[in-house]
């Protein structure tokens, strides 16, 4: 799981968009047997290279992150599959 997701959970939890607890997602993620994924620099350099399908800037990060690793990106993002083969549907 992208260090990015627990950014935006915080983000919109802060907002009122979401009722998750950011620290609780976040102690969750190796109980559930994922790892968490930081964000590198080469991650953000990498944002400027794709090309503006879409906006937001988590989803870009995610998308920079799953070329970077190399690693499949599972969404229900429709827009995000015009990034590549390393995108799915989940």
């Amino acid at each position: 799981m992208s260090a990015a997701s627990i950014w935006e959970i915080s983000i919109k939890s802060a907002m009122g968009k979401l009722t998750a607890n950011p620290a609780e997602v976040l102690a969750a993620i190796e109980p559930a047997g994922f790892s968490l994924l930081p964000i590198t620099g080469e991650h953000a350099a990498k944002v400027a290279e794709l090309p503006l399908l879409h906006q937001d800037p988590f989803d870009r990060m995610l998308i920079a992150q799953a070329f970077v690793e190399p690693m499949l990106l599972l969404t229900n993002d429709e827009v995000l599959r015009g990034y590549g083969s390393f995108v799915a549907m989940g």
